[in-house]
């Protein structure tokens, strides 16, 4: 008997069976599926069928049928998909979390249409790209969500990592599992170390201590650069600081002025202005403006909610002979989108706090920064 025989039979069965007889056909034409070997149009027939015969079954056995299919690469992609958006979860889970005929549109709109349940079975997928992760970090709940954070296997974007460091406020599960991935980069984790719970940032520091070490000593690493450069406080200095400050006081410090003084390279200008507008010691700021890696500079720009041209002035001023390559401004830039200004203002407060005294170990600028 041909295949193409076979088919029209329990395609007849279809028509002609009883609800039991059906379900022994369902089983049977499952099991010549996933034994036999077919040509593409064979296996799309067999889905149609199989597809017909699993509308007229109860619950329990459409779950049992998307057990048997969700883990066979070759089943058809049209019953797999019709089970990915049946109502009820336990049919709709095992494929969902397990099918690799499901695409990444059909999961899209599966996210866009389906429960919370549907989204919570399809962030245990074993591999997962950002297209997807992007949908279920912004319509998933907290489950969900928390779940997608430690499936290794799901590939974020900087913009899913936002949102989740974001939707992690109170939520310490979420900001732990957060900053234990291994695809977090510095800049993301020091905004999550940031708006952590000071628990979270224990837990943190103990289990990746290599990373939390890299974000409290960045300020250490360049201590030192600006008086080998500099040479003591001359009295240039003291004059920048009168005409700067009178400017503050006056109400005319602002991004533009703060532009101009990089453009023209005039270090004690920026540094004396930074320092007002961030509320920071001088120290600090000129230490972040000699930061080889431009980092700090990126955190207090965005934190002052600067353009992307004045940033740009501002690593150039502190850049050896005011020259950056264009790839690395390029990095530089898409860095600078990647931040958030609520979250570096963020760490510039808690710089800020841990500096008076408030908080018993000081950490250095570049918590806030890669």
């Amino acid at each position: 008997m041909t295949e193409t025989t076979l088919l029209a039979e329990l395609n007849e069965a279809v028509l002609r069976g009883t609800p039991k007889s059906r379900l022994r056909a369902l089983w049977h034409t499952t099991d010549l599926l996933i034994t036999g070997r077919y040509s593409e149009a064979d296996v799309w027939t067999f889905g149609e069928v199989i597809g017909r015969l699993a509308d007229e079954i109860e619950t329990a056995a459409r779950a049992q049928l998307a057990e048997k299919l969700a883990r066979f690469d070759h089943a058809p992609v049209n019953i797999v998909r019709k089970l990915a958006f049946d109502h009820a979860i336990e049919v709709a889970r095992p494929v969902l979390e397990e099918s690799r005929q499901l695409d990444s549109d059909t999961l899209i709109a599966a996210t866009r249409s389906s429960s919370q349940a549907h989204m919570l079975a399809i962030s245990r997928r074993r591999s997962i790209d950002e297209r997807v992760t992007d949908e279920l970090v912004t319509r998933g709940n907290q489950e969900v969500v928390q779940s997608l954070a430690r499936n290794s296997g799901a590939r974020l974007s900087d913009f899913g990592f936002l949102h989740l460091i974001k939707r992690s406020d109170g939520d310490n599960i979420l900001a732990e599992q957060l900053g234990l991935r291994k695809d977090i980069s510095r800049h993301l984790f020091q905004q999550l170390v940031a708006k952590a719970s000071d628990e979270v940032r224990k837990r943190l520091a103990q289990a990746n201590p290599e990373m939390f070490d890299q974000i409290q000593t960045s300020v250490a690493e360049v201590a030192g650069a600006l008086h080998a450069k500099l040479g003591p406080v001359s009295r240039g200095y003291f004059v920048a600081k009168r005409l700067v400050t009178a400017q503050h006081q006056n109400g005319n410090l602002n991004e533009a002025s703060i532009s101009g003084y990089a453009r023209s390279h005039k270090f004690d200008e920026v540094t004396i202005a930074m320092s007002l507008l961030c509320g920071m010691p001088p120290d600090v700021i000129e230490r972040a403006l000699m930061d080889s890696n431009g980092e700090m500079v990126l955190v207090l720009a965005k934190a002052l909610d600067f353009s992307w041209d004045t940033t740009m002035s501002l690593l150039f001023l502190g850049a050896k002979d005011h020259r950056i390559s264009a790839r690395d401004l390029e990095v530089k830039e898409e860095e600078y989108k990647c931040l958030a200004v609520d979250a570096s203002r963020s760490v510039l407060k808690l710089y800020r706090t841990r500096k008076s005294g408030d908080v018993p170990e000081p950490p250095r600028l570049k918590a806030a920064m890669h």
